[in-house]
């Protein structure tokens, strides 16, 4: 909500039941925004998402399918990159929109995945991290991003951005994680929709990573640079109902001298079926079917997962970033 008439404030709280039957309450994001800066200047500080490509700082209630792609899942982490920082926007005077942000943070912790990340038992890529500390600024996590919107036409709109982000990780005191991103967004809905449909939306995601993985007592230094793409089209067909399809691809770099099973290549293709009763709540129906290829440890494999999930949303609810 609004603090007063320079700043507003939000926060996200996550409650989880683990398998075992434990509850575990997490700050997912914590924030202040600044609503009269000059110069079409904005600035957030806080807990909170790191702009980086489209899908990672939506909520997962926002997402089109059950589950995030593969590459954002292996390059920000199962939960996303979100840390502790700040970040300054400008709205630039373009007759489009077009905003730059550039984001600080803390590049510590498992929601940091490719940077200071100690990882399980402290491995990382088959290596053994070290608790490298913060010894200047070299050693945060550094996020620009530049982002554009066009309206083709009263019914099609294009979003595109670019995106990266620098930081150091955990596997030696003087390794270095890079990423970059591309992402490309379309929408059209047609002038004479009830109730919002019908509509087609179109969304692209590219990543690349090159991460330095340190010497440790057994394992020399390696740099790897892997790279990954999704792309998912969502049919909104009726008032309602919606169908999508999504394709995610992962190449790996090998390592020359260890076998991870988190280095391996692999696609995945991910239909699913959406009914919305209201604007309050969906029930949606997903199948996923994953190829995985070969390792020296495990032959190819392959893995078929079916979701069924209901969502439900209850009292005020801001509108979502288009």
């Amino acid at each position: 909500g609004a603090v007063d008439p320079y700043f507003k404030g939000q926060a996200n709280i996550v409650m989880q039941i683990g398998r075992g039957g434990e509850t575990r309450v997490e700050v997912e994001e914590a924030f202040f925004q600044t609503t009269s800066l000059p110069c079409n200047l904005e600035l957030k500080g806080g807990q909170y998402f790191t702009a980086f490509g489209r899908l990672n700082s939506q909520h997962p209630h926002a997402w089109d399918f059950a589950d995030q792609p593969i590459v954002n899942g292996i390059f920000l982490g199962p939960d996303g990159l979100r840390s502790q920082g700040a970040q300054l926007s400008y709205l630039l005077p373009t007759p489009w929109y077009s905003v730059l942000m550039a984001s600080i943070q803390n590049s510590a912790g498992e929601t940091a995945f490719s940077f200071r990340n100690r990882g399980d038992g402290n491995m990382f890529f088959g290596r053994m991290t070290v608790d490298r500390g913060v010894r200047g600024v070299g050693d945060l996590l550094f996020t620009p991003r530049w982002e554009n919107s066009v309206d083709l036409d009263d019914e099609q709109t294009v979003v595109l951005g670019t995106s990266a982000a620098f930081g150091p990780n955990d596997t030696s005191a003087r390794s270095m994680t890079q990423l970059y991103g591309a992402d490309f967004y379309y929408k059209w809905k047609s002038a004479h929709a009830h109730g919002g449909f019908p509509f087609v939306k179109w969304q692209t995601e590219a990543m690349y990573r090159r991460y330095e993985a340190g010497p440790d007592p057994v394992l020399p230094e390696e740099i790897f640079q892997d790279w990954g793409v999704y792309s998912q089209l969502v049919w909104g067909f009726s008032k309602g109902w919606t169908a999508g399809l999504r394709g995610d691809y992962l190449n790996m770099d090998s390592s020359s001298f260890t076998s991870d099973i988190q280095r391996a290549d692999r696609w995945r293709v991910s239909p699913n079926l959406t009914w919305y009763p209201s604007e309050f709540s969906k029930i949606r129906l997903q199948y996923n079917h994953d190829e995985i290829a070969p390792s020296f440890l495990l032959g190819g494999r392959h893995a078929d997962s079916v979701f069924l999930q209901f969502e439900f949303l209850l009292g005020s609810h801001g509108a979502h970033k288009f």
